[in-house]
């Protein structure tokens, strides 16, 4: 399947249903129906085709979340061109590097970041055309120009990388990897009736691919602007809204929010959480305080999601209590992919074993965009690598240590800074937390943690290290804890350890 197939099947089951829906707290909802935006897919493919924008063209998308900039993305991939999704929060110099990486030669923005785009003019030789969706946007889609509308099942999305350890890079995403990713989550996650998906996460990342499932099945998607989440708490009951994807940050202050517990979220049926490991201490809080509806995915980039899945069902024994063994996994490799741990000279590691996680299946992407050397080094052995370190338990769960550049090597043991995050994360003073290693003269790395404490709440450094020593013992116990009131996070919520090493030692 095209990308535009997501919609043109959620269109056959009927024109007039809402499809993308604007909604903030305390504000009238605009919605786009399935008939809305399969005519704005065919004006905007039409307006590129006069531009000169041919099948293959790289487009950039700058926007936060909006219905129609993402409306605007199936126009783009209607012309059969390539989707690249930028970030709003990069600054000017970020993006113009990613857009002139992609070889981007039209940009669609939204008035907010009209001056982040003259910032970035200069830079950007190979874009002919621009295009402001909220001002002037019905103009240039008069008199499109036809053109053949044959579909290829090639490369369909390109994602820029972090970019923390280098340059950038794109990855390649095509149909296949899209309808695997789609397949996974229809597969293994519960879909009852139509579905209202809420996202609040921004659509650049994970909350904008989840949006194919649900398109494929006539559901709704409502789209809220930013991480609100009074407006969250009231768009639930009042949209049945029943998915929805929060990173673990996130979840952690929703946990923490004062109207939680007298907010209605009975219709959630899959409430996933990924992108980052989850607290088990505050996993099983939320399956008690939001619902038995809390689902992990974990992927990334070059595997869009669906690597391993954990269902509602899946953080339960049989007899139905909480299963607490298994709330530090991130679930079963999917059912069409094939995931192994391997070790530094390329042999895979038997169960138990600790290693690299590397992965087989359709969900791969194609590469790394004009990098062979870089997607030569990602598939070494016939395999994805993905960075990170963990293993396979008896029952087939998986379970990730850390990232392998985030182990700390200390007085010759190696210790993994997820572990060392978990067990701070199950004290109660403690909201959030980041765990790096820094340079010691006895050491080599000593373990450090900076600890953001729950709202109201005095983080006492000793007593918390007390509790950790207790659970991990006095190696991976941190000779250092800082207590600060927010941690750097990236424009995902994840916490930014580099940030962290740099204030520690700056």
């Amino acid at each position: 399947m095209t990308l535009t197939d997501y919609l043109d099947k959620g269109a056959s089951l009927g024109r007039d249903a809402p499809c993308l829906t604007a909604s903030m707290s305390g504000a009238d909802d605009v919605t786009l129906t399935y008939g809305d935006v399969v005519d704005h897919s065919w004006s905007v493919a039409r307006a590129l085709a006069r531009s000169g924008v041919a099948a293959g063209d790289k487009v950039g998308i700058l926007s936060g979340n909006d219905p129609l900039a993402f409306a605007t993305v199936f126009g783009i991939a209607r012309r059969g061109a390539v989707w690249c999704p930028i970030n709003p929060r990069n600054t000017a110099g970020e993006n113009a590097e990613l857009l002139d990486l992609f070889d981007c030669v039209c940009l669609f923005y939204r008035t907010p970041y009209a001056a982040l785009v003259e910032q970035m003019r200069s830079q950007l030789p190979q874009v002919r055309t621009f295009v402001c969706i909220d001002d002037g946007m019905d103009a240039w889609l008069a008199d499109g120009a036809e053109f053949d509308p044959t579909p290829v099942d090639d490369t369909v999305m390109i994602v820029g990388t972090g970019g923390t350890t280098g340059r950038p890079k794109g990855v390649q995403l095509t149909d296949r990897n899209i309808e695997t990713m789609t397949a996974l989550t229809l597969m293994g996650y519960p879909f009852e009736g139509r579905p209202v998906y809420l996202a609040m996460a921004p659509l650049t990342h994970a909350a904008g691919v989840l949006c194919f499932p649900v398109m494929a099945l006539g559901g709704q998607i409502v789209v809220m602007a930013g991480p609100d989440l009074e407006g969250f708490l009231e768009i639930v009951p009042r949209r049945s809204v029943t998915h929805t994807f929060l990173p673990p940050t996130v979840i952690y202050m929703l946990l923490a929010h004062e109207k939680l517990a007298a907010t209605d979220l009975s219709s959630l049926q899959c409430f996933w959480y990924g992108a980052a490991p989850m607290s088990p201490a505050r996993l099983e809080q939320a399956l008690t305080d939001i619902g038995p509806v809390m689902a992990q995915l974990f992927g990334q980039s070059e595997a869009p999601m669906m690597v391993s899945m954990m269902a509602p069902r899946d953080h339960f024994d049989a007899d139905g209590t909480v299963a607490t063994h298994r709330l530090a996994s991130a679930g079963r490799p999917g059912p069409l992919v094939t995931v192994g741990i391997m070790g530094g000279d390329g042999r895979l590691l038997d169960q138990g074993e600790r290693g690299e996680i590397v992965v087989r299946s359709s969900l791969v992407m194609a590469g790394y965009y004009k990098n062979p050397e870089a997607t030569a080094e990602a598939s070494a052995h016939g395999w994805h690598h993905t960075g990170d370190i963990g293993y396979l338990d008896g029952d087939g769960f998986l379970f990730i240590v850390d990232r392998a550049k985030d182990m700390i090597i200390t007085g010759g043991f190696n210790v993994y800074s997820a572990e060392v995050e978990q067990a701070l994360m199950a004290h109660p003073a403690v909201r959030d937390c980041g765990v790096v290693g820094l340079p010691d003269d006895k050491w080599g790395e000593r373990v450090v943690a900076v600890v953001q404490p729950q709202p109201g709440v005095e983080a006492d450094p000793a007593a918390i290290t007390a509790f950790v020593k207790e659970r991990i013992g006095s190696v991976k116990t941190p000779k250092q804890i800082e207590i600060w009131p927010d941690l750097p996070r990236s424009t995902v919520g994840k916490v930014l350890k580099t940030e962290i090493k740099e204030r520690l030692v700056g």
